[in-house]
């Protein structure tokens, strides 16, 4: 993913990859005005969308003149199915309860329509013996769910049994005005004349609503105008003045599923006078709800339906209603400022992990994070009681997407210019997986110089200079690309950087523009496979033999590190004392008689130290402080390593005879000048003593 060159680029905003403020204002500066519409624009839309995926703020009336909220397509289907999910959970998980003893059900059934031989409306004598038989049995409160909105020749019959009741009565009631689907006037108006010859202060009327969604699924209360009396569950609750709730309908679910949320009985126990007897246990001191129970007849989908597949009736869906009054759970739904709040939150989130430069996978890990939070909170939401219906879950994860989308595009124009900046600067001087970060990530290559401390590199080819000036120029270009392609290979394959060619001279260093742990490691290796290159290199071919032998000097120390030069020629480079160190150590090679060199600051850094042997204490010219070089050895025994490295420790704290050891050694390896001179040196110098070099 191309980034621009300042995100992240400073403090702990670089060493997370996580861009600052600062510099993303500074570079939407730089994006084509056009392009920064677009992506605002395509931005408000994702926070719209984020806000309102159940329903716009916009209003709509349809041919019957009712009024509506707009609603964005297939989005709110989404909605409802995943809010269905979560109540269904949350049901399923925290609201399992016993058969509630509150509350008993008297209901018409199938067996009842065929007894009576009365399907529509339900049979009124029935329901008036009902009546009487419950009243003597003392209940708390009798609600009757049913619209007597028909005449029928019965209709005097429960006339009478209604104005004889003692028991707090209330009877459903409904307008035209308020339910324009379900009433034509003329019902209303024989429901008013009927309701208008009862006269028992006992019996009330009730409202009677099951608001259910364009999909048929009761989720919500419904609302509950002024102008209408009390609604059904509400007024058989007992609770004294309106209860204007609008949020959603808290189903519960039976801990023994052999058992209903509630005691359900058909009406045909309750028409003889004798049933009282033995079914007063049943209904004494409870609130008994009369309706009807029939599967073709006032059924609902409710949240619960997509997990069990079953449907509720239009009497049960009130008395859900009803113990949630009793219970006072009436949990209020998250207001305006908090919906817009968490939109906001959600685009904004989604916007700014576009910008974030990590790996892939941590990418992938932080984006399926986010979503399984957005999408999941909603559900720890109505786990915790909070009425999650309007709360945008799927709304959030589209407007996520959206902003992420818009803003990774114009993430990737701002990057292009980087991107191309890196493709013609790193060209031929870095090694492939830190090309690919620098192509990735543009910001990891300082365009301006920075102190960091890295592992410096110098070569050189002994007596080029008057090789050059006896062979042909075109001989002398050949075997030259030749070895430089070659140690140009050596560097790039240890993960080094290739600062320069200068004649015969490889200039290279390790730990920019990227450092890793094993920097040092990665740099010893390159120097031994170097001295292995470079004593083949004339192997089969005479003119190549000619070449004198390569020096190396290997430092470890802080050099200034960036891209210099006038205005369109630069040059990424290592400047300061550590790569002027490592020249020293190459030329050194020439007076100690050795192949490479390497200081005690670089080896330290190494792991595996098993391959030096020591080359003693030496001051380079130019340098006030004498310094500890080794010499990488893999041609010596692991043995005589380690035992020239404890023999020169023993004469550095001034053991004279260690000397004498290590003249034998050397003694050995007659055909190994650099231990010869190494052995010469400590017996000049003495114990703790530096041999000083004359010059470069």
């Amino acid at each position: 993913m191309d980034k621009p060159v300042k995100w992240g680029a400073t403090g702990v905003a670089a060493a997370s990859g996580l861009p600052s403020l600062a510099s993303i204002r500074a570079d939407l500066a730089r994006v084509p005005l056009a392009r920064r519409i677009a992506t605002i624009i395509f931005i408000i839309i994702a926070i719209l969308i984020a806000r309102f995926s159940w329903q716009t703020p916009i209003t709509v009336i349809d041919g019957q003149g009712v009024k509506s909220n707009l609603t964005l397509p297939f989005f709110q289907d989404a909605e409802r199915g995943l809010y269905d999910m979560r109540a269904a959970v949350a049901t399923l998980l925290n609201r399992t309860v016993p058969q509630d003893s509150r509350v008993l059900l008297v209901t018409f059934t199938p067996d009842t329509q065929f007894n009576t031989k009365e399907r529509s409306p339900l049979d009124r004598t029935t329901l008036a013996k009902a009546l009487s038989t419950l009243d003597s049995m003392q209940p708390q409160r009798v609600g009757i769910d049913i619209l007597i909105d028909q005449p029928q020749p019965d209709d005097q019959l429960l006339i009478n049994a209604l104005n004889a009741m003692k028991t707090p009565t209330w009877i459903g009631y409904a307008t035209v005005r308020h339910n324009p689907e379900d009433m034509s006037p003329w019902q209303q108006e024989y429901l008013d004349q009927f309701l208008s010859r009862i006269t028992n202060p006992n019996v009330r009327k009730a409202s009677l609503k099951v608001s259910a969604d364009g999909d048929n699924v009761a989720r919500s209360w419904p609302e509950q105008p002024a102008d209408l009396p009390p609604f059904l569950p509400v007024a058989l609750s007992g609770r004294k003045g309106p209860v204007d709730y609008r949020g959603s309908i808290q189903f519960q679910a039976p801990k023994n599923e052999e058992y209903e949320i509630f005691e359900n009985l058909p009406i045909d126990l309750f028409t003889e006078p004798e049933a009282a007897s033995f079914m007063a246990s049943h209904v004494r001191g409870r609130i008994v709800m009369v309706g009807g129970d029939l599967p073709d007849s006032d059924q609902f989908e409710t949240p619960l339906t997509r997990a069990t597949g079953l449907t509720s009736a239009g009497l049960k869906v009130h008395g859900a209603m009803l113990t949630q009054v009793l219970d006072g759970r009436l949990p209020e739904r998250v207001g305006d400022f908090g919906l817009w709040t968490l939109a906001l939150f959600v685009v904004l989130a989604g916007a700014f992990t576009s910008m974030v430069d990590v790996r892939p996978v941590t990418l992938s890990a932080l984006i399926v994070g986010q979503l399984l939070f957005f999408g999941g909170a909603p559900f720890l939401f109505e786990l915790r009681g909070i009425d999650t219906q309007g709360m945008p879950a799927f709304g959030w994860l589209a407007g996520w997407l959206l902003a992420y989308l818009a803003t990774e595009a114009t993430v990737k124009a701002m990057g292009s210019e980087e991107k191309r900046f890196a493709q013609s600067a790193l060209g031929r001087y870095l090694p492939p997986d830190i090309a690919a970060m620098i192509l990735r990530d543009p910001s990891r290559l300082s365009l301006s110089g920075e102190r960091l401390p890295i592992f410096t590199l110098f070569t050189d080819i002994q007596g080029f200079t008057s090789l050059s000036h006896t062979i042909p120029p075109e001989q002398t270009a050949s075997i030259l690309n030749a070895y430089l392609d070659g140690m140009s290979d050596i560097v790039l394959k240890h993960g080094g950087t290739i600062d320069k060619f200068v004649g015969d001279a490889v200039v290279a260093f390790w730990g920019a523009p990227i450092a890793r742990e094993d920097d040092g490691d990665r740099a010893l290796a390159a120097v031994v496979e170097m001295m292995k290159f470079t004593t083949e290199f004339g192997s089969g071919a005479p003119e190549r033999a000619m070449l004198g032998r390569t020096r190396i000097g290997l430092h470890y120390g802080e050099a200034i590190v960036g891209n210099f030069g006038g205005e369109g020629r630069i040059q990424y480079t290592a400047l300061g004392d550590a790569m002027n160190c490592a020249a020293r150590l190459e030329g050194a090679n020439k007076y100690l008689k050795s192949v490479a060199l390497v200081s005690d600051e670089a080896r330290a850094r190494i792991e595996d130290q098993s391959l030096f042997r020591p080359m003693g204490r030496i001051t380079l010219s130019g340098r006030p402080s004498p310094i500890v070089v080794w010499e990488p050895a893999p041609q010596m025994p692991d043995d005589v390593r380690q035992r020239l490295t404890q023999l020169w420790r023993q004469f550095e704290t001034g053991d004279r005879t260690a000397l004498q050891d290590i003249e034998a050694i050397a003694v050995i390896h007659d055909n190994d000048i650099a231990l010869s001179a190494f052995a010469c040196r400590l017996r000049e110098a003495g114990p703790g003593k530096s041999f000083e070099l004359g010059e470069k």
